[in-house]
């Protein structure tokens, strides 16, 4: 049931978005150089690694860490990049990967392949047998300025609740906070 409405969903916001998505690729292609996407190594379920994209945000040469670890995230920033971050823009490439099945609708978020301290704390919790999300209760519940245990708590719950009717929680909360522009740090 999860799988078809992912890919029942990830179809929908792929022709509802075409269009804005291809605004957004030329809008990342005229204002920096480098490619349009970035992609990132990140971590699946169980533990599998795969490549997840997003439009590109920041400069080619910025440091490869988590954004919230550089000295001035600002410095690195492409001239759209904010924007793209607040209003959360720069995901839409990841219902590639929802399609393909390596991700979900609702899910954990997946980890950096570097984010040891949290992808131990996963595993431990059996977290890590899910598939991750394009959102999920930790990011309703705080996004990126939550530490990675009460991230991780926020993934236990899921993973002790999950349900149909919690995923539509999730997406519906998750809808109010992009349009509120709300807890995104970076």
């Amino acid at each position: 049931m999860k799988r078809f409405f992912d890919i029942i969903c990830a179809s929908v916001a792929l022709v509802f978005f075409s269009l804005p998505m291809l605004v957004i690729a030329l809008a990342v292609k005229f204002t920096s150089k480098g490619p349009i996407l970035y992609w990132s190594d990140r971590v699946g379920c169980n533990n599998a690694i795969f490549r997840m994209p997003k439009f590109r945000t920041m400069r080619t040469d910025t440091p490869e860490v988590a954004t919230h670890l550089l000295e001035d995230p600002q410095r690195w920033r492409t001239p759209i990049g904010k924007f793209l971050r607040k209003s959360s823009l720069d995901e839409l490439p990841q219902i590639l990967n929802i399609v393909k099945g390596e991700m979900s609708l609702v899910g954990p978020r997946p980890a950096l392949f570097n984010q040891d301290d949290l992808i131990k704390l996963r595993t431990q919790k059996g977290i890590h047998y899910l598939v991750p999300g394009l959102t999920g209760w930790s990011q309703i519940n705080g996004r990126d300025e939550l530490p990675i245990t009460i991230k991780v708590e926020y993934d236990e719950y899921y993973l002790n609740n999950r349900s149909f009717f919690l995923d539509l929680k999730i997406i519906a909360l998750t809808v109010v906070k992009v349009l509120k522009m709300e807890s995104v740090a970076q």
